[in-house]
């Protein structure tokens, strides 16, 4: 392909140039995937102006309805739905500090979330330019804006679902009251809100050592681990604090 690196081996240059057609494979297949969606028929109408409570503009809470969360020229709207609480199974450490600590565990935040927002509080100042993004969690307002506080999120909107249907709606949360970390876009279209598009990987099967991957191409975490030779770490998970 026309690159080499100091004291490479002919060994290293012939396996990496396969290497190189594999990933060109790859990149014209998220090509494709990416099209594909961009082409998908119009999704459902949303069923119900969903009244969230969040944040108003004094700070104050205040009630959100769904189709105010579209800005003006911005069709499109990302929402991350924040296991909080956390899954009923999950037993990793809650946070140590804060009042976020003083809850009852199983009433805690995700940690594998709260990796994947801090990823998200990075990208949403430059998403933010084009697109509407929010994030949105079943736990009460107040203990969800003291953690986002905590964790010092700044970037993000966070919305409770605690006194709606959204989560069941969308597949965030399972028919016994587990959450799911679900990503779901919305399009306005001229008369209506629809669904366009959900990260419904998370439920198919997965194959032996795959995770579900369901937003994987949005994570910088779990892709950088994949370009060194130890690749992802086994047995490991993202901690709210690591020792």
């Amino acid at each position: 392909m026309g690159v080499a690196f100091p004291a490479e081996s002919s060994e290293y240059r012939a396996a990496r140039d396969r290497l190189l057609e594999q990933e060109i494979e790859l990149r014209r297949a998220m090509e494709a995937v990416a099209a594909a969606r961009r082409e998908l028929p119009p999704g459902g109408v949303v069923p119900r102006d969903y009244l969230f409570h969040g944040g108003g503009a004094d700070g104050a809470p205040a009630e959100v309805r769904l189709f105010e969360l579209f800005a003006p020229g911005k069709d499109s709207l990302l929402i991350y739905s924040f296991m909080f609480p956390r899954d009923p199974h999950d037993q990793t450490p809650g946070p140590s500090t804060g009042q976020t600590a003083l809850l009852p565990l199983a009433e805690g935040p995700c940690p594998t979330c709260a990796a994947f927002i801090d990823q998200l509080e990075g990208a949403a100042e430059h998403v933010t330019q084009h697109i509407n993004l929010a994030v949105v969690a079943k736990t009460p307002l107040p203990r969800l804006l003291t953690f986002a506080q905590e964790r010092g999120w700044r970037r993000l909107r966070f919305l409770s679902s605690a006194n709606n249907t959204f989560n069941v709606d969308y597949h965030a949360e399972t028919a016994e009251g587990a959450q799911r970390p679900m990503l779901t876009v919305f399009h306005r279209d001229a008369d209506a809100i629809r669904h366009f598009w959900s990260s419904e990987l998370l439920y198919t099967p997965t194959e032996p050592g795959e995770d579900p991957r369901h937003v994987g191409t949005l994570e910088p975490l779990w892709n950088m681990f994949d370009l060194t030779p130890e690749g992802r770490p086994q047995d490991w998970v993202e901690q709210l604090q690591y020792r």
